[in-house]
């Protein structure tokens, strides 16, 4: 095994965040959290109040040599819709903006060239609004945050379908629903 490294993204609600990187090899670990904020150890509550600067966001421990960064950031895009500035889904405000956090150089150039390659494609009409970002303290969510689709499986599937993001992946990514 390699040595372990860290990928944080946001994307809009964390609860739909973790599911589609949670089930591959080469993948530790998905935490839902907080980060790219001001305030320390923001609550769930602070950071809906919109006053703390954090977006929310999962914070994915993986192996590089089985699982490439590259292939983190395909899930990525495939999760939101990259060209809201505002929110996602039915989710509104800075919380719950995109983001790709990055750790090191190599992942700012492969978030930077994937966001390029993404725009290029022309699978948008709208400019891609997802920021890239140096990452920064992140937080932990309270625990009946953390794998909320495994505890709460319908209420998860109902929020999914009702926000709009499973229709928007299924319309635009089709058959990369998870």
């Amino acid at each position: 095994m390699g040595q372990l490294q860290k990928a944080t993204f946001a994307g809009g609600c964390f609860w739909c965040m973790v599911k589609p990187f949670d089930s591959y090899d080469g993948i530790e670990s998905v935490v839902s959290g907080y980060t790219g904020g001001h305030t320390e150890n923001p609550t769930y509550k602070e950071v809906c109040s919109e006053t703390t600067g954090h977006f929310e966001a999962v914070e994915i421990t993986f192996d590089p040599d089985v699982f490439p960064y590259s292939k983190l950031l395909d899930i990525f895009w495939q999760q939101i819709d990259p060209t809201d500035p505002g929110g996602q889904f039915h989710d509104r405000g800075d919380s719950y903006r995109t983001a790709i956090f990055y750790h090191d150089e190599q992942q700012k150039a492969a978030a930077e060239k994937s966001k390029q390659t993404l725009q290029d494609s022309n699978k948008f009409t709208k400019p891609i609004a997802t920021l890239i970002l140096p990452a920064k303290v992140f937080y932990p969510a309270e625990t009946y945050h953390q794998d909320y689709y495994k505890k709460n499986e319908f209420h998860y599937k109902m929020y999914r379908r009702g926000s709009g993001r499973a229709d928007f992946i299924d319309r635009h990514w089709g058959g990369h629903d998870k």
